[in-house]
C-alpha cells in the first residue's frame, strides 16, 4: 500500500524553504485584491439556496463591464491620436472579456423559473436595466438614448457621469475621423454632430470603410480597426442575445422588476445594431 503522507525519501511533504508565510507586516493576496470587501459583498434578502448564484453572477459581470470600460477608454484615446495599433490589443481583449459575460448567461440558466420565484418578490424594483457600466458601455459603443439618464437622477454623482458620457463621441465617431485624417472623404455632418444622438448610418462612411475594404494593404491599420469593432459589435449583440434567452427561459413574457415588458424589450433592443456601415459595406463588396 502506497503511503500518500510521505514523499520517496521517507519524509512529510511541505512547503518550499523560499515560499513566505509570514504577512504581519507584508502586503498578502487577499490584501492586494481586498477579498474581504469583495467577498463579503453577497448578502442574500432570502433563504433560498439558487439566490447565491444570482448575486454572484450579476457582480461577477458588473466587474468584466469594469474592465471593458477601462480597455474601451483606453483605446479610443489611441484612436484620436491616431495611434491604431495601440488600440488593437485593447480591443482583442474587450472582445475577450465579452466572451466571458456570454458565457454567464449559461451559468445563470440553470436556475429554474420555480427557483426564481422563490426570491424575485425580494428585488423590489432593482434590474439589470439599471446598470450604469452596461449604459456606459452602450454609449461608448455609440448607442446613445438621453432618456435613459432618467433611471440615474437620484444619483447626482452617477447622472453627471452618465451626461458627460452622452455628450463625448464614441469609439466609432473616433473610427470615422480617423477615415477622414487619412484623407478619405467624409462629410462634415459626419464629423461633427452632435454626440448625445444615436449614430445614423451616412452614406460617405461607408463609401470610406469601401475603400479601406478594397485596398487593403493601403489602409491595413484602417482595416485592422473595422475588423475589431466588427468583433465587438458581433459580441455585443450575442450578449444581448443570450439575455433575452435566458430572461425568457426563466420567467417567460413577465415584466421585468424595474417595469420594462421584459423580453419584449430585450427583443427590441436586437434591432439596434453598433457600426451600421461596417456591417453594410459587406454587400455592396
Amino acid at each position: 500500500m502506497v503511503n500518500t503522507n510521505n514523499n520517496e525519501h521517507g519524509t512529510k511533504p511541505g512547503l518550499e524553504k523560499e515560499i513566505r508565510t509570514d504577512f504581519q507586516k507584508d502586503m498578502s493576496y487577499g490584501d492586494y485584491l481586498h477579498l474581504d470587501k469583495i467577498l463579503s459583498s453577497q448578502h442574500r434578502l432570502s433563504d433560498h439556496h439558487d439566490e447565491m448564484l444570482f448575486i454572484i453572477i450579476h457582480q461577477a459581470s458588473e466587474l468584466w463591464m469594469k474592465l471593458i470600460l477601462h480597455e474601451i477608454t483606453a483605446a479610443t484615446e489611441c484612436i484620436r491620436r491616431n495611434d491604431l495599433d495601440s488600440s488593437f490589443k485593447m480591443l482583442s481583449r474587450v472582445s475577450r472579456i465579452q466572451q466571458q459575460l456570454i458565457q454567464s448567461w449559461s451559468v445563470l440558466s440553470t436556475l429554474t423559473p420555480a427557483e426564481y420565484m422563490e426570491f424575485r418578490d425580494k428585488l423590489g424594483h432593482s434590474s439589470g436595466f439599471q446598470s450604469y457600466q452596461n449604459r456606459l458601455i452602450e454609449f461608448a459603443l455609440g448607442n446613445k438614448n438621453a432618456h435613459t439618464l432618467l433611471v440615474y437622477q437620484h444619483q447626482t454623482e452617477l447622472y453627471e457621469k452618465l451626461n458627460e458620457a452622452l455628450n463625448q463621441p464614441s469609439i466609432y465617431d473616433a473610427a470615422i475621423r480617423a477615415l477622414a485624417l487619412r484623407g478619405l472623404p467624409i462629410d462634415q455632418e459626419a464629423l461633427e454632430r452632435d454626440w448625445s444622438q444615436n449614430y445614423e448610418p451616412n452614406a460617405s462612411v461607408e463609401e470610406a470603410w469601401l475603400t479601406v475594404y478594397r485596398n487593403v494593404d493601403q489602409y491595413w491599420d484602417l482595416y485592422e480597426l473595422a475588423e475589431k469593432l466588427v468583433d465587438i459589435g458581433s459580441q455585443q449583440q450575442l450578449w444581448r442575445f443570450n439575455h433575452m434567452s435566458t430572461v425568457e427561459r426563466i420567467i417567460g413574457h413577465k415584466q421585468g422588476t424595474g417595469g420594462s415588458s421584459g423580453v419584449t424589450y430585450l427583443k427590441r433592443a436586437l434591432d439596434h445594431h453598433f457600426f451600421p456601415e461596417l456591417w453594410s459595406l459587406r454587400t455592396k463588396l
